[in-house]
């Protein structure tokens, strides 16, 4: 694989989880058309996403929780007994239209990009990174864990060092849960605290290869770039990885109303051009984020960085159109969204203080990843 290469999916346009959800609100096929109006996803880097059996999906979830899944679709209703058992039918994980189909290929994506990347390159799927699923149940509205399935994919395929690194607004539990005792698998995640699902505590190492930091709120894009240079890549180089992974969840941002940090799209760009050196294999997958124009915008930047796309300052009429058609009556934080959102990609830059909370906490970790990597040396 020598270009890039995209994987979407028609099955977003128009896909919601209903009217008053977070995830009404359309994402990945606002990327497709922006990065289509841009000149910049031409069809030999397009791959349609396959979607995922159930017993590819075994590799991770249980057989009777992925034929709930697939009984919630058909029926579109759930029993209580479903429910409770596997947080179906909930109000974070509703039973909508494609409740089965929708994350499947969400999975199959992820699958496929660890068969891709077998041979190495670079493999982009935004619609994938729903990384708090579990295995026996739907969680913080993620039906499926396609990160872990796309990990298990690379593992098939012979790839055994991985770095999976999280910039999401919330904590990977779900891929946490799957591979926090498995010395082959760094984990690294950059997380607001005291936020949903509440795991992934700064002193939480699993076996040694865990690296957590919780960040407060106003986190800002010159304190992310203090964690990338002090953690992130450290911590990622010292692993020698034979494949990145990345979740750029786009909820970071300054905009989203599902957290209170402060980041702009820069800050997220800056963490997928400084990964991708690091390994052979570098899979870039979305995540949260729940602003359509900040995760359109975001999530298409992406796929630019990767791809050495020039960013416009100004967007041509083809691309702004794309988002002032954008339906959204949106929550409170982005009621009257600025202007810039529909006629500039690239936010202004949220410089500020590193903080001293931010600066121990890097501190901490960026001492572990030096003590990690003596021992190494020395044995």
């Amino acid at each position: 694989m020598t270009l890039p290469v995209f994987i979407g999916s028609e099955i977003y346009r128009g896909s919601s989880y209903g009217g008053w959800h977070p995830l009404r609100v359309p994402r990945v096929s606002t990327v497709m058309h922006l990065c289509r109006a841009l000149g910049w996803l031409p069809r030999a880097q397009f791959v349609p996403s396959p979607r995922a059996r159930p017993a590819a999906l075994h590799a991770f979830h249980t057989p009777r929780y992925i034929a709930a899944l697939q009984a919630a679709e058909r029926d579109q209703t759930v029993s209580d007994a479903v429910r409770q058992r596997h947080h179906l039918g909930t109000h974070s994980n509703p039973v909508y239209p494609e409740v089965f189909r929708r994350p499947a290929t969400a999975a199959g994506a992820s699958i496929l990009a660890g068969e891709m990347l077998a041979e190495g390159g670079v493999v982009y799927s935004p619609a994938s990174g729903t990384h708090h699923g579990m295995p026996d149940r739907a969680n913080g509205f993620c039906y499926l864990n396609d990160p872990v399935l796309g990990l298990l994919s690379l593992r098939r395929m012979g790839v055994r060092r991985i770095a999976y690194v999280d910039i999401d607004a919330h904590h990977c539990d779900g891929v946490d849960h799957a591979f926090r005792d498995d010395p082959d698998m760094l984990l690294v995640s950059v997380h607001e605290e005291r936020r949903w699902p509440f795991t992934g505590a700064l002193a939480d190492q699993g076996a040694g290869n865990v690296f957590n930091l919780p960040v407060p709120r106003g986190f800002n894009d010159t304190e992310m770039r203090a964690a990338l240079d002090s953690v992130i890549l450290p911590a990622v180089a010292a692993h020698r990885p034979d494949a990145v992974v990345l979740q750029c969840g786009a909820d970071a941002v300054e905009e989203d109303p599902l957290s209170r940090l402060s980041l702009s799209n820069n800050a997220h760009w800056q963490v997928v051009a400084a990964l991708r050196p690091l390994s052979p294999r570098y899979f870039v997958t979305g995540g949260g984020g729940y602003n359509p124009w900040t995760v359109g915008r975001l999530w298409s930047g992406v796929w630019a960085t990767l791809t050495g796309a020039e960013i416009p300052d100004r967007l041509p009429p083809e691309a702004e159109a794309i988002l002032r058609a954008v339906p959204w009556s949106g929550n409170s934080r982005a009621r009257a969204p600025r202007e810039t959102l529909f006629t500039a990609l690239r936010d202004a830059p949220n410089e500020g203080p590193v903080r001293p909370e931010v600066a121990g906490r890097i501190a901490a970790l960026a001492a572990r990843i030096r003590s990690a990597e003596r021992i190494a040396a020395a044995g």
